[in-house]
């Protein structure tokens, strides 16, 4: 089982770093920093919401303070012997939309071990964790155990070594083979192919820059270049919807929808929509004009990005994409969550 060493401030259920897929499709410009390098991770929707591992409904250890969502619980020692299976208990259930295999989730946690009630990572205090449930991105545990679970639910799991970090366990958090370790998991958000951005409507007054829709829908949003316009010379970073998330820092990743056009054309070159799926990035891996329009802004916002040709693909642009030399490239972009 691949794991992921912890290290401070890093969560320890994560197995491998946000990895970068190879987009093989002719004609498809990322905005990655150096093309045709690394381009986005993505993970298609799937309709599966069922866990492959056997659940039982407990023991799991009590919850003795913080009981209500979103707050920090105090959880019990484990008493007696953990179930060999993995324990799953819904303590709040959610309203909101169910979870399936290639949504991402947001969440605060609080993970512990059983035998000791030593607490071992927590988000709480730090902030969400976000991350694709049913790809082997996260602990075994987290992957099956989410799955058909509703946002703004609390969840509650007992968690044996061969679901967690196997028979090593990790010892830099203190985690032996023998552990069961035990998670309580606040559901905030779950993203997929057909979320979107949900801030407050920023009006867009200059008639020099391109129109993007508001639609909260999760359909991709309509994008007018303003016919006759010359290109803006400088890098263009408005909102269009302002969120109220956490503000970007340039050495932030993030997840999100977007689309992109070439000024001149208004040819469309690439698009998270037409593909029905999100993308993570490493800010530090993409194009100089998202590098430096998207720090300070604020996750949940969709943002309207004018770059000009030096801020993106200069005198090389990626092969088959349609972008011209030293292009202006206008995007829309709907940040969901910090990764």
């Amino acid at each position: 089982m691949r794991r992921r060493s912890v290290l401070l401030a890093v969560p320890a259920l994560m197995l491998t770093a946000a990895g970068c897929g190879d987009d093989s499709k002719s004609g498809s410009a990322t905005p990655s920093s150096t093309p045709p390098s690394t381009t986005p991770s993505s993970a298609s929707p799937s309709a599966s919401a069922t866990p492959k591992t056997e659940i039982v409904s407990g023991p799991v250890p009590t919850i003795t303070a913080g009981k209500g969502f979103n707050q920090k619980p105090t959880i019990a020692k484990g008493s007696g012997t953990p179930s060999s299976k993995l324990a799953v208990k819904t303590v709040i259930k959610g309203d909101g939309p169910k979870i399936a295999g290639g949504d991402y989730v947001q969440v605060n946690y609080l993970g512990q071990i059983w035998d000791t009630a030593k607490v071992f990572d927590t988000s709480f205090g730090r902030g969400p964790y976000t991350n694709v449930i049913g790809q082997g991105k996260v602990i075994p545990g987290w992957d099956e155990g989410l799955l058909g679970q509703q946002v703004n639910s609390r969840v509650e799991m007992a968690i044996p070594p061969s679901l967690g970090y196997g028979s090593s366990g990790e010892p830099q958090a203190g985690i032996k083979g023998t552990d069961t370790l035990v998670f309580v998991i606040d559901v905030l958000n779950r993203f997929n192919g057909k979320s979107s951005s949900t801030g407050k409507v920023v009006p867009q007054t200059n008639a020099d820059l391109p129109k993007s829709g508001t639609n909260t829908d999760g359909k991709i949003p309509s994008l007018t270049i303003p016919k006759g316009a010359k290109a803006p010379t400088k890098l263009v970073s408005e909102y269009i919807l302002e969120g109220d998330g956490p503000v970007i820092k340039s050495t932030d990743s993030v997840l999100a929808q977007y689309q992109g056009k070439v000024w001149t054309t208004g040819k469309e070159f690439d698009s998270s929509y037409s593909r029905g799926e999100l993308a993570g990035f490493e800010l530090s891996q993409l194009i100089k004009g998202w590098q430096e329009g998207l720090v300070g802004k604020k996750a949940g916002s969709r943002i309207l990005l004018v770059t000009p040709g030096s801020l993106a693909y200069g005198a090389n642009p990626p092969s088959g994409s349609g972008i011209p030399k030293n292009a202006t490239l206008v995007f829309t972009l709907d940040v969901l969550a910090i990764l």
